[in-house]
């Protein structure tokens, strides 16, 4: 090999192109003689075979782009004839490499180059390396070849033994690249050149692999579903054949589930944990208890109404005019809604409908006492808002599963109150009212209050999980309502998340304004009477409101109302009475009887309560709204020993502490007061609060109680016109308290016409109707020096005897 690469001479041939195609020596390939350049570059050779011994020779360059190789391959042309199609063509085998030199001339019209055999010997023996890189370059090519069946070309590949014959065997892999083809040809060294075919080919069996596991992988899938829909459709058929035997109609609804979630309008998570139900109930057992839980749960997430939504009227006139003809009074509710709507409108026209997730809802509580209208109020602004409203009675619940639904682990579970709501409802964004949310309770199945915290949350609703329906549930677009009657009843953390409202009563006013054109209209109806045949003067009306009722809310007037008529109707079914009717002021007594709230101040003077000394008029908030409390005050007799203080009536621990702090400030400040605080310490002092069945506490009756016995001491009555509100301090100091509201509407219910506040609560007096503020004299004060001077009549002659003792 040595000796016959020293005889290399310089090559003069005639270039034949190939476009996009390499031939590596060792090879033999048609070529088409029809192309002008292979033509021209046989016929050359053939020329010139003429004068010299041997076979035509050309130099097979390969051409890419428009650009020859540095190096090409010299053949032989073995054949001339005619190809399989008929077409001129030529046979020629690839000899060796040749670097290409510069130009020359020669015969033809073909394009001569001078060239240099290029020395591509191999030591013999073979290395070590060289002789296992020979072993996996045929074992790699063995194991392509088999792949694609082709045997005979094994035998050929392991017949080989030469380094460069074996690395140029890869000319004929059809997967290379014409690029990949021209670095085999370039590469010079044979064994370069063979590492270089083993990693192609090593390479190529890679991506054959993983090519093959993903069609492995695809067929699976694909004959997976087929199998599937086979089974599925046997299923059908067994199912089918099983209701026919036992007479049940074709098409039942529980085999449907499939292509009723299909086309539902369900989010898309929603849509994929139903689907996933609908597997399991497919592969249960009609037996299987599993399958009737399955159904339920389906029949529950379909009939939720996922995409259905009420579009807002956003007519803020309308709505507000809307409020105002269903409910006299509650301005602060009626602003409220009218602010979120107009809030709404304005986010809607800006495209802010939802900012972060998260929808533009509300949560209101509406706190105050029976009978103002709170839950009506629910349904008069759903109709303002044009909503659906549903309402949720929370009044006695124990179970955290009523708020958040019951787990599906047996029989008979279900959502919560709030998920059925919305599916009563029919409507993503209803006015949900959650009544009576201050009558929750806790036990050992949990805290109701605790579960309602993220159903309230503005900032955690939009993504609620009811236990039952496990998947997410936007209530961010809900108006929740929540009713309550004692605001200290809800828990602290809970009422955070809501938006305090206060309804606080109604004046005597708006009660005559209810009862005219809401409550009268109603009960005539349910009376069987006409407008026509039954009616009641504006002064009827407002002695059923401040003498046979006293409320904060219309409940009662409305029963009272209700037996006014029943009367009349019945008096005329008995032939007593004619039709039609006006009842006056003056009928009400022989009606419905005598009144029961007589006002303090509209009785004799001698029976008043405050007719002698030692009781004092008081205002406080009781869960019904405001009520004038009376204080009573005492001494024992000094005979009977007795010293200290004595309280009834229920009360509280502060209203025992206001009571002990009003006794030591008229021990300390008697004589300041000009009081006879010496018998204080001789005999004991008593303080009673009528109405004993009744607790009492709060510190607000500490100016009553201060102001009552005072009056015991000094003999001089409490002005009967005059109540009074406040905490006391041990220096006399009367301080803010709350309700002041509730307690003058209570005040102006009972005919008083005086009132006494603590100076810090005068911004409170800008919630009372001005009406009310009309007919009340009202006293703002910072000391219990200035209580005891406006309440205390001037003193009369023998006042002492008039001190009551206790016996």
């Amino acid at each position: 090999m040595a000796a016959e690469s020293a005889a290399f001479t310089p090559l003069t041939l005639p270039v034949l192109p190939l476009d996009d195609e390499v031939v590596l020596p060792g090879m033999v390939v048609p070529l088409d003689l029809s192309d002008a350049e292979v033509r021209a570059a046989v016929e050359a050779a053939q020329a010139a075979a003429r004068s010299e011994p041997g076979k035509p020779r050309v130099l097979l360059v390969p051409r890419i782009d428009g650009t020859h190789a540095a190096t090409g391959v010299l053949g032989t042309v073995e054949q001339v004839g005619r190809l399989a199609d008929g077409d001129p063509g030529a046979l020629i085998r690839g000899r060796g490499r040749v670097r290409i030199g510069a130009g020359t001339t020669g015969p033809g019209a073909a394009l001569w180059v001078e060239g240099t055999r290029v020395d591509e010997t191999v030591p013999d023996p073979l290395p070590g390396q060289v002789a296992e890189l020979v072993k996996e370059y045929k074992a790699l090519a063995t194991a392509w070849l088999r792949k694609r069946g082709a045997w005979q070309v094994v035998d050929r590949v392991q017949a080989i033994d030469e380094v460069p014959a074996l690395a140029d065997n890869s000319g004929y892999s059809p997967f290379l690249t014409t690029e990949q083809k021209v670095e085999l040809l370039e590469t010079t060294d044979p064994v370069a050149r063979l590492k270089l075919a083993t990693q192609q080919l090593r390479d190529h069996l890679a991506e054959q692999d993983v090519a093959e596991t993903i069609a492995k992988d695809v067929q699976e899938g694909v004959d997976k579903q087929q199998r599937e829909f086979l089974l599925r459709r046997q299923l059908e058929a067994v199912r089918k054949e099983l209701r026919e035997i036992n007479g049940e109609q074709d098409g039942e609804e529980s085999d449907d589930y499939r292509a009723r979630v299909e086309a539902a309008d369900l989010p898309e998570k929603v849509r994929e944990a139903a689907l996933k139900e609908v597997d399991k109930l497919e592969r249960s057992s009609d037996q299987s208890p599993e399958g009737s839980w399955i159904r339920t749960w389906l029949d529950t997430v379909l009939e939720m109404p996922w995409s259905e939504r009420t579009e807002d009227a956003y007519d803020i006139q309308g709505a507000q005019a809307v409020l105002d003809a269903e409910h006299a009074g509650l301005e602060d509710v009626k602003e409220r809604i009218t602010e979120y709507l107009a809030v709404r409108k304005r986010r809607g026209d800006r495209g802010l409908g939802v900012v972060g997730g998260r929808r533009g809802g509300a949560v209101l509580a509406l706190v105050g006492p029976p009978g103002v209208g709170k839950t009506s109020l629910g349904e008069s602004v759903a109709h303002a808002m044009g909503r659906k409203f549903v309402r949720v009675a929370l009044g006695g619940v124990r179970d955290e599963a009523e708020i958040r639904g019951h787990r599906r682990t047996y029989v008979g579970a279900l959502p919560g109150r709030i998920v059925r709501a919305i599916k009563e409802a029919g409507s993503m964004n209803p006015v949900v009212l959650l009544d009576e949310i201050d009558k929750v309770g806790s036990d050992f199945r949990g805290d109701p209050a605790a579960a309602l915290l993220e159903v309230l949350d503005p900032a955690q609703n939009h993504t609620f999980r009811d236990h039952y329906l496990e998947v997410e549930l936007d209530l961010s677009d809900v108006v929740f309502l929540a009713t309550a009657n004692v605001l200290e009843a809800i828990p602290e953390a809970l009422l955070d998340r809501m938006e305090l409202v206060r309804l606080d009563g109604y004046t005597e006013d708006e009660k005559v304004v209810i009862a005219r054109d809401h409550l009268l209209p109603r009960q005539l109806e349910r009376a069987g009477l006409d407008a026509d045949e039954v009616t009641v003067d504006e002064g009827a009306l407002r002695k059923l409101a401040g003498e046979y009722t006293r409320e904060a809310g219309v409940r009662t007037l409305e029963r009272s109302v209700a037996r006014l008529l029943r009367k009349v109707a019945a008096q005329h079914e008995l032939g007593e009475r004619e039709l039609p009717f006006t009842v006056t002021e003056a009928d009400l007594r022989g009606l419905i009887g005598r009144p029961h709230h007589v006002p303090e101040s509209a009785q004799d003077p001698a029976e008043r309560r405050t007719a002698v000394p030692g009781v004092a008029t008081g205002l406080a908030v009781t869960g019904a709204g405001g009520d004038v409390l009376y204080v009573e005050a005492s001494l024992a007799d000094p005979e009977t020993g007795a010293a200290g203080l004595t309280l009834t009536g229920q009360l509280g621990d502060v209203m025992k502490e206001s009571a002990q702090i009003a006794l030591s400030f008229l021990r300390s400040h008697g004589a300041e007061l000009e009081l006879p605080v010496g018998d204080l310490k001789d005999r004991g002092a008593h303080i009673h609060f009528p109405a004993g069945a009744v607790p009492k506490d709060g510190p607000s009756a500490g100016v009553t109680m201060t102001t009552a016995l005072a009056s015991l001491l000094s003999g001089r009555l409490v002005r009967t016109d005059v109540a009074m509100t406040g905490e006391v301090s041990l220096t006399g100091r009367v301080l803010p308290i709350g309700g002041v509201k509730q307690k003058l509407l209570a005040a102006h219910r009972a005919g008083i016409t005086t009132v006494i506040i603590p100076k810090r609560n005068e911004p409170d007096l800008d919630d009372v109707p001005a009406q009310v503020l009309d007919k009340l004299d009202v006293h703002a004060v910072t000391d219990v020096r200035q209580v005891l001077e406006l309440a205390l009549a001037p003193a009369t002659n023998g006042a002492e005897s008039e001190v009551p003792v206790a016996a």
